[in-house]
């Protein structure tokens, strides 16, 4: 996998919000249901409905009416092992809690039992604290689209008789009811969802065990192409794993592009220009075709592997300098958070502290490790793919009628080596995530921040000592370690040695 397993929340807008809360919590209408929660009494849903449908009526607005919207979390399979009922009331709890806002929600298993996920409808509106009642003091007039207007007159046909759907509210009658706020429109934009999906995401990390299986939320305007979920009977099964497979393609070459040393805004360049840009502009000419995307991802990855060829050239090219200390594997004792004080006089200068390092450069020497695998990783699959430029290169100067054994020797060498170029490719972002890091960019960001910082601790060091004239002193967890590490050995050895007298004593 280039990326961590991304989670998929899915927000819709229902039009029918009493019929759909109906088809997610019956058990005559759901083949796998397994609990039902609800935050509220079913009335309020009614009501909700009511008000929603007269507010859209009023607005005298096109299209649908939105009575509520429901949003769709997949969950892991390891979930199945926690009590249904419990899990749903954490998950239900959690939104409302977030939003103050009634909920009711169905835990589901798709026929074939591969995707186990939470129906969670929500309301856009809250009840009043005290519901507003409006009473007529004089006969009120109102047209067809429930306008009010200020004469009878206005509501009355060429007969004479009062037109159909037009009304009068008597005086002494109830003309407005209101039960509920406004909508809140935070619900409608896109950061509402990028809210949620972090913090249900969040949630289920907590729970889950396995660290590999972690889920993490795919960020719009990443290097990486999101690959999309397969749901079940899905007539388009095939052709989205297809889909998938050339979006797999392309991060596998992200990662080498990043480990490579590619600059991320060139990387996202690419992707605009040979990607996003090609697709946009042919469905808008077009439609949707399907078997485009895959020849403009191919067409993008040969542009992003050229990218990553002319940057390793010119790196062979560039005039060796002269190797940082922070670009060499770092010494593995290191001085950390040191709290000594220092001992100074009323006529001697105070001495000033040794410089403290940070968390995040004291995590470079771990770092530095995993970074030069990559990097050895990388360079065994340029070598893989130079091998398989020579045989394609060869398979094509193969010509004749009588060369036809060759040819095929020669393709199945060629086949040999894209899949094993592919599984060198898939193992990049498990270097990283042995570590526990979604993705290779994920992990160099951690890793430039952490040389950045260590490099600058060891300036700062290297300052402190030409101030002091003293070597640095260890002085955290590590140095702790290491240092009851030593006791026990010393202890071992006079143990030993104590035993190896009294037995040549006894000897004697």
């Amino acid at each position: 996998m280039p990326i961590g397993r991304n989670s998929f929340i899915q927000m819709t807008k229902l039009s029918n919000v009493k019929g759909r809360i109906t088809y997610i919590s019956s058990h005559a209408k759901q083949e796998n249901l397994y609990a039902v929660y609800e935050t509220t009494e079913r009335k309020f849903w009614r009501e909700l409905a009511k008000c929603n449908q007269e507010e859209f009526v009023k607005s005298g607005a096109e299209g649908k009416c939105i009575e509520a919207r429901e949003l769709i979390i997949a969950l892991p399979e390891s979930f199945t092992e926690f009590q249904p009922d419990r899990l749903l009331q954490l998950f239900t709890n959690h939104f409302k809690q977030n939003y103050g806002t009634e909920c009711i929600a169905a835990l589901h298993h798709n026929k074939r039992k591969t995707n186990y996920h939470i129906h969670l409808i929500f309301a856009e509106r809250k009840l009043l604290d005290e519901p507003i009642i409006k009473i007529a003091s004089r006969n009120m007039f109102y047209d067809e689209n429930r306008k009010h207007v200020r004469t009878k007159k206005e509501i009355l046909g060429e007969n004479g008789e009062i037109r159909e759907s037009c009304c009068i509210v008597k005086k002494g009658e109830v003309y407005e009811k209101k039960l509920f706020t406004a909508k809140d429109e935070r619900f409608k934009s896109n950061s509402f969802l990028d809210e949620v999906k972090h913090s249900y995401t969040d949630v289920i990390n907590i729970y889950v065990q396995d660290e590999s299986q972690k889920l993490q939320v795919f960020e719009r305007g990443s290097v990486y192409l999101a690959t999309k979920k397969i749901g079940k009977n899905n007539p388009k099964a095939q052709e989205i794993e297809e889909d998938n497979q050339k979006r797999r393609e392309w991060n596998r070459a992200v990662d080498m592009a990043l480990i490579s040393g590619v600059p991320e805004p060139k990387i996202m360049e690419v992707k605009r220009k040979e990607i996003t840009e090609p697709i946009r502009e042919s469905i808008a000419r077009r439609g949707n075709r399907p078997r485009l995307f895959s020849r403009v991802v191919t067409v993008a990855v040969e542009a992003l592997e050229f990218l990553i060829a002319s940057v390793l050239l010119k790196k062979t090219r560039e005039v060796p300098k002269q190797i940082e200390r922070t670009e060499t594997e770092p010494p593995e004792h290191v001085a950390e958070n040191s709290t000594a004080a220092v001992k100074t006089t009323k006529e001697e200068k105070a001495e000033p502290e040794q410089p403290k390092m940070t968390r995040l450069a004291s995590k470079y020497p771990k770092l530095f490790k995993v970074n030069k695998e990559l990097e050895d990783q990388n360079g065994a699959i340029q070598q893989k793919q130079k091998q398989l430029s020579a045989k394609k290169k060869e398979l094509s100067e193969v010509t004749g009628w009588f060369k036809g054994r060759k040819k095929k020797e020669l393709q199945k060498e060629i086949d040999e080596l894209k899949s094993q170029i592919r599984d060198m490719k898939d193992y990049l972002p498990r270097i990283a995530q042995k570590i526990g890091y979604r993705s290779v960019q994920d992990f160099l960001k951690d890793f430039k921040a952490s040389q950045t910082e260590y490099s600058q601790y060891q300036t700062a060091i290297e300052k402190w000592k030409k101030e002091t004239g003293k070597e640095p002193v260890a002085h955290g967890i590590r140095a702790k370690l290491a240092e009851k590490k030593q006791e026990i050995q010393n202890e071992q050895k006079n143990k030993q040695h104590t035993h190896s007298q009294n037995k040549g004593r006894g000897a004697r």
